[in-house]
Protein backbone atom coordinates (compact mmCIF):
# COMPACT_ATOMS: atom_id res chain seq x y z
CA UNK A 1 0.00 0.00 0.00
CA UNK A 2 2.43 2.45 0.74
CA UNK A 3 4.30 1.88 -2.24
CA UNK A 4 1.36 2.51 -4.34
CA UNK A 5 1.24 6.00 -2.04
CA UNK A 6 4.45 6.77 -3.48
CA UNK A 7 4.24 6.10 -7.23
CA UNK A 8 1.10 8.05 -7.16
CA UNK A 9 2.95 10.95 -5.52
CA UNK A 10 5.95 11.53 -7.83
CA UNK A 11 3.43 10.81 -10.98
CA UNK A 12 1.74 13.85 -9.60
CA UNK A 13 4.86 15.78 -9.37
CA UNK A 14 6.12 14.43 -12.78
CA UNK A 15 2.65 16.38 -14.26
CA UNK A 16 3.36 19.02 -12.52
CA UNK A 17 6.12 19.70 -14.22
CA UNK A 18 4.97 18.65 -17.14
CA UNK A 19 2.37 21.40 -17.48
CA UNK A 20 4.80 24.22 -16.31
CA UNK A 21 7.27 23.34 -19.08
CA UNK A 22 4.18 23.25 -21.53
CA UNK A 23 3.18 26.85 -20.07
CA UNK A 24 6.84 27.81 -20.38
CA UNK A 25 7.22 26.91 -23.64
CA UNK A 26 4.28 28.45 -25.27
CA UNK A 27 4.48 31.65 -23.36
CA UNK A 28 7.47 31.77 -25.34
CA UNK A 29 6.25 30.69 -28.62
CA UNK A 30 3.38 33.52 -28.03
CA UNK A 31 6.20 36.43 -27.11
CA UNK A 32 8.25 35.59 -29.84
CA UNK A 33 5.06 36.03 -32.19
CA UNK A 34 4.24 38.80 -31.06
CA UNK A 35 7.62 40.36 -30.89
CA UNK A 36 7.24 39.51 -34.41
CA UNK A 37 4.07 41.04 -35.22
CA UNK A 38 5.47 44.15 -33.57
CA UNK A 39 8.19 44.28 -35.64
CA UNK A 40 6.28 43.99 -38.91
CA UNK A 41 4.20 46.59 -37.79
CA UNK A 42 6.39 49.46 -36.46
CA UNK A 43 9.23 48.90 -39.21
CA UNK A 44 8.28 47.35 -42.41
CA UNK A 45 5.07 48.12 -42.46
CA UNK A 46 6.05 52.14 -42.79
CA UNK A 47 9.20 51.07 -44.46
CA UNK A 48 6.44 49.83 -47.30
CA UNK A 49 4.31 53.17 -47.54
CA UNK A 50 7.27 55.42 -47.13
Amino acid sequence: MDEHKQVERTERKSDSSKVASTFIKYATYLIIFFGIMWFIISYLIPLIKG
